[in-house]
């Protein structure tokens, strides 16, 4: 208690209050500009935190990434443009409400939700971090190692696209990462004779380069196109839509929560679970689709719950579950904090200060988001290509600005082309960026595994935490591969037993049809 209540006087400052309001403000802006999202904006931000508190910085930034969740809510709903990807699913009934002429209820109930499921998730963050952060302390170098490889084949399965292509995204990510001196013995490794690469490739550069100059790029050769908006309507939410939502909300605060802490969660799986969840136990699976407020309310409550419970396994353990956290990953590396089971005892202040700025910040965006709403509409009409010479300018300087060297331009600027035609191949950025941070914990941590066992790959399994770690993944994998026969052989028995077309011989003639007649 004592924690929390000294992060409400770190939260409570003058300079924190006021970057609480403009994370908040710039992620709402984010969120309703289509084609930005918020990874790219948070990587567009890093170089402005180099001279902020690492505590003032890390707010901001989190305010950020829970703020564009629900501005892209807005445009989902009035213009069926989604601003983040997590916003797609609000389009399905948002719209259609906005149709009906209830975009009003629409973002009442979820800015109502947003508001239920980010509180909920910083409760669960307030009770849970410190417990996994105590936890963290006595796992070891064998924990780590399989905790990291574990999270690296989750964010690849949960990508999306074929599974292979995440696979593989995610192991340029790990090659990426090898690039420098060798932790152990210093030798230097894919260097290719260029001194400026024993250092290895900076993480911020790469993050600016994959996910903020590709999605300039993809934005200039696919803009997206622009919708009229309809009228925006009452805003308040009736006690019917309150009803039928509140079980969606409560069901949304607890789903995002959970799914927010694993490797891959946040963004677009709570909404998307959330959704299939209340789909499925709906009276009436027909109304979603055609204007249902569960359709609405589950989805952006799971979605903001689970950007906020991202922090979780960032703060206690040191590992970001998707690629947004590990931007705010690499900007507390820049300020000389790493993140890990240590954050809250050497440094409480940004442990419990981010945690606390969550509860004001979800507040404001409660209080701020409604009477801006025709503000936003507009601001969506901008073409996104008119942001874009600027937006380039600052993440060339911040590239820059991350070691002040040139050469990390070119990097960020062949990083950028590279992820472009990736994505253009259907390839994610997310799993290269993670595979790229988890790079640096996976290989110190599996080479001092291999020291302590003397060079036996037992130690991984006899260990308990990891031994029990990598049976559960043996058992989730087998009952995948199960359930996957299961369902081919399901289909191709059926499609044995559907009925064959019949031969000329055996098609009746029309005489026959007359006869019977």
């Amino acid at each position: 208690m004592q924690g929390i209540i000294d992060g409400f006087m770190v939260a409570f400052t003058p300079a924190n209050l006021l970057f609480v309001l403009i994370g908040v403000l710039i992620g709402m802006l984010i969120g309703v500009l289509p084609g930005l999202g918020p990874g790219p904006t948070v990587a567009l931000l890093l170089p402005l935190t180099f001279t902020l508190e690492p505590s003032t910085a890390v707010i901001m930034l989190a305010g950020v990434y829970y703020g564009a969740m629900y501005g892209g809510t807005i445009t989902a709903v009035l213009l069926k443009l989604p601003g983040e990807s997590a916003s797609v699913v609000t389009t399905f009934d948002g719209y259609q409400m906005a149709r009906q002429g209830r975009a009003g209820a629409a973002l009442g109930i979820a800015a109502i939700g947003s508001f239920v499921g980010g509180l909920v998730a910083t409760c669960a963050l307030v009770l849970i971090a410190p417990l996994m952060a105590e936890f963290g302390l006595r796992i070891g170098p064998p924990e780590y190692t399989v905790i990291a490889l574990l999270g690296l084949l989750l964010v690849s399965a949960m990508s999306q696209g074929p599974l292979i292509k995440g696979v593989i995204s995610a192991g340029i990510g790990l090659l990426l990462a090898v690039v420098g001196l060798d932790p152990v013995d210093a030798a230097p490794r894919l260097d290719f004779g260029v001194p400026e690469l024993l250092d290895g490739f900076n993480l911020v550069v790469i993050i600016i380069g994959v996910y903020g100059i590709s999605e300039l790029l993809s934005g200039l050769m696919e803009p997206t196109p622009t919708a009229a908006a309809g009228p925006v309507g009452k805003v308040l939410p009736t006690r019917d839509d309150m009803r039928r939502s509140a079980g969606p909300i409560i069901r949304g605060s607890i789903l995002g929560s959970l799914l927010g802490t694993v490797p891959g969660g946040g963004g677009d799986l709570p909404s998307v679970a959330s959704y299939s969840l209340e789909r499925r136990l709906a009276k009436d699976p027909s109304r979603f689709g055609k204007g249902a407020i569960e359709g609405v309310a589950g989805p952006e409550t799971a979605n903001n719950a689970g950007a906020v419970a991202t922090f979780i396994p960032l703060l206690t353990l040191g590992l970001p579950p998707n690629p947004i956290l590990a931007v705010i990953f690499g900007a507390l590396l820049i300020q000389g904090i790493t993140p890990g089971p240590s954050l809250v005892v050497e440094h409480p202040d940004i442990f419990w200060g981010v945690i606390a700025s969550m509860f004001i910040g979800n507040l404001v965006l409660l209080i701020l988001n409604l009477p801006l709403v025709r503000v936003w509409v507009k601001v969506a009409r901008v073409p996104v290509a008119l942001m874009t010479t600027g937006t380039m300018l600052v993440l060339l300087v911040g590239a820059f600005s991350a070691a002040n060297d040139v050469f990390n331009i070119w990097v960020a600027i062949i990083a950028g082309i590279v992820g472009f035609f990736l994505r253009k191949a259907g390839f994610e950025g997310g799993p290269l960026i993670l595979g790229f941070v988890f790079g640096s914990i996976l290989e110190p941590a599996f080479r001092q595994s291999l020291l302590l066992s003397r060079g036996d790959l037992t130690i991984f399994m006899t260990r308990p935490i990891s031994g029990t770690l990598i049976a559960l993944a043996v058992a989730a994998a087998a009952y995948s591969a199960f359930r996957l026969i299961r369902k081919r052989r399901a289909r191709a028995k059926g499609q044995r037993t559907l009925p064959q077309p019949l031969t000329t011989e055996e098609a009746p003639t029309n005489a026959d049809d007359s006869s019977r007649h």
